[in-house]
């Protein structure tokens, strides 16, 4: 029988994710040969501990379970939109740790970010290098090997995303309305068909190849992968998260495309779940006054969770009297729309 809930946003890891149901016809893919999904970093703690911690504490609302589900049985993107502050990015860590889906790969968009840019970067200058050198001690006598294009070319995160893993990768697209205005719809076809080229490998692969694969580096590590024929298609369609803060629209083609969930700012028996989580500990004290003093001020701004927490951290760790720690709190926790105030000299 297919789970559901496959994320439960509750439990410890478990492989809950070999029980979801076949994928509706219209989105199977059968990209190979098969590789195995990374398994998470031993020392991912040590390495990335703030988002080891995120995934760790990451609270999630009914609705957000439900449509991570969504997502996740119709092989489907997430666009996750939402104010500062309600956790869209820790939510890609907090399934990935959940599902065991590896390394969450992040891809951080800008205004200048191509789709070229997140499936893979190659370095003509670096092979023309190479080749040079190889020449000049070839002239020598050497035996150096010749440096191939696959040594010059790397996959970036949604390129590494879309090879044939078994289980589905984590791939975080991190703030999608950043990008420039054809991104989102450049995106489309590849996220659509599961697939993709690189024109340098199906160009240096012929026909009568007797070995049409490249060992490809792929994104966060040093390890290759095959590439056969310079056409990579999944296996497992990833578990993609898209993140927005809403400072723009999206084409309504896009928008079919993808699973959309709006957060909203916590209420309060959310915000005690959080610190709870956080601090290891009910939000007793200064802490309760602290979220009282949040939820009155958000009514009249934005502001993220992120900056109750700092002000609670500050009020645990630090020795300051009551009325000291309220005036800190609250040039803490200023809008985050306020327009900054220069000093007049």
């Amino acid at each position: 029988m297919p789970l559901w809930p496959v994320y439960t946003g509750t439990k410890e890891p478990h492989d809950g994710i070999t029980e979801l149901p076949a994928p509706p016809p219209w989105r199977a893919f059968d990209g190979g040969p098969g590789l195995d999904t990374p398994a998470d970093d031993a020392d991912t703690a040590a390495t990335s501990p703030d988002r080891a911690h995120r995934a760790a504490t990451y609270r999630a609302t009914a609705q957000t379970v439900q449509l991570v589900n969504a997502a996740l049985y119709l092989r489907r993107p997430l666009l996750v939109t939402g104010p500062p502050g309600t956790g869209k990015s820790s939510l890609a860590y907090a399934v990935a740790r959940e599902l065991k889906l590896g390394p969450v790969l992040r891809w951080n968009v800008t205004s200048r970010s191509t789709l070229h840019d997140g499936l893979y970067q190659y370095d003509p200058l670096s092979r023309l290098y190479a080749a040079r050198q190889a020449a000049a001690t070839g002239t020598r006598g050497s035996t150096a090997p010749e440096s191939g294009i696959e040594d010059h070319l790397r996959l970036g995160p949604l390129g590494t995303a879309l090879l044939p893993y078994a289980r589905p990768r984590a791939l975080l697209i991190d703030e999608i309305d950043k990008s420039d205005l054809d991104l989102p719809n450049d995106l489309l076809n590849v996220l659509e068909e599961g697939q993709y080229e690189i024109p340098e490998l199906v160009r240096s692969s012929g026909p009568g190849d007797e070995d049409p694969k490249a060992m490809v580096m792929v994104d966060g590590t040093h390890e290759r992968v095959p590439v056969e024929r310079g056409r990579v298609r999944c296996r497992a369609f990833p578990f993609v998260v898209l993140t927005s803060n809403g400072e723009r629209e999206f084409p309504p083609a896009f928008l079919r495309r993808c699973v959309t969930l709006r957060l909203r700012r916590p209420d309060d028996s959310h915000l005690a779940d959080i610190v709870r989580a956080h601090f290891d500990g009910e939000p007793g004290g200064y802490a309760q006054d602290l979220i009282d003093r949040f939820l009155s001020r958000a009514s009249g701004g934005d502001l993220a969770t992120d900056q109750l927490l700092n002000a609670i951290y500050l009020a645990r760790s630090s020795d300051l009297p009551a009325d000291s720690l309220a005036e800190l709190a609250e040039q803490l926790m200023p809008y985050l729309g306020e327009a900054q105030r220069s000093d007049a000299f």
